[in-house]
């Protein structure tokens, strides 16, 4: 009889040392989302284990990440008043450049991603302003504003930033501002392939960011394409990206698998809000031994080429590959 794949899965020793991918600590970057105030640690709903937080206790909660090793967060910012134009983001004293001081002050190993966008910041929740003859983004007047938001994260300490807004032409621009300004060696995550995916939903609960009219569809990839989606990698990686990255990510595996197959960048995914929410529920329900299902799915993004993974699961694994 034929029993080559039995004789090396019998033993959990030699199952161990023929296992072809690996999750590691080092892979994850945690989420946090930071308000005003102090002693703020407010639960979502939606979202069970993620919180908004105060700045002080921002900084409680990175030396709970730490002694887990965890040393990589990328910061998201509520501010306490919102405009048509994000005016939050783009001062040095709004809530993420102040947050990012603070963070790096205290906890100056910590390595700090900001989230650069502005859906969080303007009153009608979509990512820049608004072109009001076609109720869309206007893509070009919006990148202005992020060259301007980049270099204030850039003052304030950030080690890397990620434009998530999806406007065309965004990271050439944003690697300009940031050379002109001084900060050649600042590196750019790129949400290169990011989908108009209605896996966000929680998300939005806890960043307070849901669109007052239409959707993003007019700037977000359309789900079905797939073609489109290695494009707009690969120019992000022309524009000058040092990091590339596929979000949401369950639904997207093959995505991330044809990026990496062209590509020698490193490559993350961010396993969304949806993702999140949708194992947290079915584990209350007893529907899945939520354990070994989040491990499972942290194994499939790994597999299908990441390098790095984005997750509100991040202590959860840690504390498990502990």
């Amino acid at each position: 009889m034929f029993h080559r794949y039995r004789r090396t899965r019998l033993n959990p020793h030699l199952r161990a040392l023929v296992r072809e991918t690996h999750v590691s600590v080092n892979d994850f970057i945690y989420p946090l989302f930071i308000r005003s105030g102090e002693g703020i640690k407010t639960e979502v709903a939606s979202m069970p284990g993620v919180y908004q937080m105060s700045i002080d206790e921002m900084l409680k909660e990175c030396e709970l990440l730490q002694s887990l090793g965890i040393y990589s967060v990328i910061l998201f910012g509520i501010p306490d008043v919102k405009d048509s134009i994000g005016s939050d983001a783009l001062c040095e004293h709004g809530i993420i450049a102040t947050a990012v001081r603070a963070l790096k002050h205290a906890h100056p190993n910590m390595f700090v991603v900001t989230d650069l966008c502005f859906c969080e910041y303007t009153d009608h929740g979509h990512c820049g302003i608004i072109d009001h003859e076609h109720e869309t983004v206007d893509n070009d007047a919006t990148l202005k504003i992020s060259a301007d938001q980049a270099v204030i994260h850039a003052n304030a300490g950030a080690d890397m930033v990620a434009p998530s807004g999806m406007m065309d032409g965004i990271i050439a621009t944003l690697r300009d501002a940031l050379d002109s300004s001084g900060y050649e060696n600042l590196p750019i995550m790129a949400y290169s392939t990011k989908f108009a995916s209605g896996y966000y939903g929680p998300f939005r609960d806890v960043a307070e960011s849901v669109p007052s009219f239409g959707d993003r569809s007019t700037y977000q990839m359309d789900p079905a394409n797939r073609r489109e989606a290695i494009a707009e990698s690969i120019s992000d990686e022309t524009q000058g990206a040092d990091i590339l990255m596929v979000k949401p990510a369950l639904a997207y595996l093959d995505v991330i698998r044809e990026i990496r197959d062209n590509t020698s960048l490193p490559l993350a995914v961010y396993n969304v809000s949806g993702e999140y929410a949708m194992l947290k529920h079915a584990g209350s329900a007893g529907l899945i031994d939520y354990d070994r299902v989040m491990m499972e799915t942290m194994v499939g993004f790994k597999r299908a080429g990441a390098d790095i993974i984005i997750s509100y699961h991040a202590k959860e694994v840690a504390k498990l590959l502990a």
